[in-house]
């Protein structure tokens, strides 16, 4: 059977919440999905494409990639071309598609970290992969500290005025080099947009790294990966390690990082979970949605059912003073 031409549902705007990125015109929805997994040559591009209709047909309207997400390198951009082609082509400027360099991609040593070559290269290809004239945010995925700051930064500034991309954004910067970051690409009259960094309840370095308030101070959105810590943050890991989980596999996420402490952390969090009628994973969103220094949050997904609880927590962005205070006795011991 054929499937039918994709229409995107005409209630795709009513529940979705926007926020402003930093002090710019760009609103950016609450929850973003990320094409880190699950989108890669390996996985089925019917699934694939399931979940990024749901996402769009729900008001997702930001998707995030790098030129290196996969597996295989660059094929998440590949399978989000093909359905960009025959499903989004239409809906392409109601859509924020985003992409990033700074990790290693192909052999030798033009496939990596900052070099106005590498950057300019990994643009072209990815624009070619996802079948599009220009993205939305490009983002330095990373500092590079053998290449001269400035040469990175004046190719980010060159490729948004070569129309390659109509934002700037960087992503895992030091907070001394970010500093710099900010003031140079402003005296160009090219802003940083947004700074992409690792947030969720347990990992809380953008806050005490003060990367999260610089960002904010500068005029700069936010965008929070990781949300929930590589799946521990869910009911995955509250009877230790199962079968089949990223931390039995050992990839990403180690066996040795679930120690009983943290199994019984988790479990005194999704107590206050389902005291907020919430999974441990919706808190976990709704903890990041409630911080008005955060523009955005990326969500991974593997099925359409995933997504749609990660939406849920649009629904309670709000917690009490007990609520958090409470979390982080339990966290921050």
């Amino acid at each position: 059977m054929i499937n039918p031409p994709y229409h995107a549902a005409e209630s795709r705007y009513s529940d979705m919440k926007f926020a402003r990125c930093g002090k710019s015109g760009l609103l950016l929805p609450k929850i973003s999905l990320g094409l880190w997994h699950n989108f890669g040559d390996v996985d089925t591009l019917s699934n694939s494409r399931d979940i990024l209709h749901y996402a769009f047909d729900h008001g997702i309207t930001c998707f995030d990639l790098a030129n290196n997400y996969g597996p295989s390198y660059g094929s998440a951009e590949e399978t989000f071309g093909a359905i960009m082609k025959k499903s989004f082509m239409p809906y392409r400027d109601e859509m924020v598609i985003t992409t990033k360099a700074g990790y290693d991609m192909w052999p030798g040593p033009y496939g990596n970290w900052g070099s106005r070559k590498y950057l300019f290269a990994s643009i072209n290809q990815s624009l070619r992969r996802m079948n599009l004239d220009y993205v939305d945010i490009f983002y330095s995925h990373r500092y590079d500290p053998e290449t001269p700051v400035e040469e990175t930064l004046q190719a980010l500034v060159d490729i948004v005025r070569n129309g390659k991309a109509l934002y700037i954004g960087i992503s895992r910067w030091p907070f001394k080099q970010s500093e710099y970051a900010y003031a140079y690409l402003k005296q160009r009259d090219v802003p940083c947009l947004i700074y992409q960094g690792r947030y969720n309840m347990i990992d809380r370095g953008v806050e005490t790294s003060g990367i999260l308030d610089q960002a904010y101070e500068n005029g700069v959105g936010f965008t929070a990966f990781s949300p929930l810590e590589q799946g521990i943050l869910t009911d995955r890991y509250l009877n230790g390690i199962p079968e089949g989980s990223r931390a039995s596999k050992g990839n990403f996420l180690k066996a040795e990082n679930i120690t009983p402490e943290l199994v019984a952390r988790l479990n005194s969090l999704n107590a206050i979970a389902l005291e907020r009628g919430q999974t441990l994973a919706g808190m976990s969103l709704s903890w990041l949605l409630k911080d008005n220094k955060v523009t955005s949050v990326i969500v991974g997904s593997s099925s359409v059912r995933q997504l749609s609880q990660s939406l849920r927590s649009l629904e309670k962005p709000d917690f009490t003073e007990d609520e958090l205070d409470a979390i982080d006795r339990i966290l921050l011991i």
